[in-house]
């Protein structure tokens, strides 16, 4: 089932949070929602592929990139392998690459750009940890709502 933001947030504004409008879709699905689980790094994506290549069961993968523009986090490969897993989506704050590619991915992908560039593989990150940017602290297994209107997060499903 989909759920539009808009309508979330007129039915439920007391119970969530919205997130910046910071981010441009990328992927094949414009509108997705699940549980959240995190990732902490910085320009070095092994901990992306470790997380994606588990059974996403719904989940949606919130990555703190430190919102670096010099490197991209996820590219098709990646976004493939959530697919594949059962991932709802990924949000990166950060970069993508590959994004034509991804645009045809059944899977949502929100980034802040894209970057041509791949990044190092130094296997350093932190999972599982609440993360804060676009004026919103994701923490794992909340919600997350996102379409063509914006993110929201909240920390039960909302229906």
């Amino acid at each position: 089932m989909e759920y539009l933001t808009t309508d979330l947030c007129d039915a439920h504004e007391d119970r969530i949070r919205v997130v910046a409008p910071m981010f441009r879709s990328y992927g094949g699905k414009g509108a997705f929602h699940g549980p959240i689980t995190t990732l902490k790094l910085f320009e070095d994506n092994s901990f992306v592929r470790k997380s994606l290549e588990q059974s996403g069961e719904g989940r949606v993968l919130v990555i703190d990139g430190g919102g670096s523009m010099r490197r991209a986090l996820v590219g098709d490969q990646l976004a493939e392998l959530g697919v594949t897993n059962g991932w709802s989506g990924i949000i990166v704050y950060g970069c993508i690459r590959d994004s034509v590619a991804i645009s045809q991915i059944a899977i949502g992908v929100f980034a802040l750009a894209t970057h041509p560039l791949k990044t190092l593989k130094r296997n350093v990150g932190e999972i599982d940890i609440p993360l804060s940017f676009g004026g919103v602290t994701f923490t794992p297994g909340e919600w997350l709502y996102a379409d063509q209107d914006g993110v929201i997060v909240s920390t039960k499903m909302l229906a």
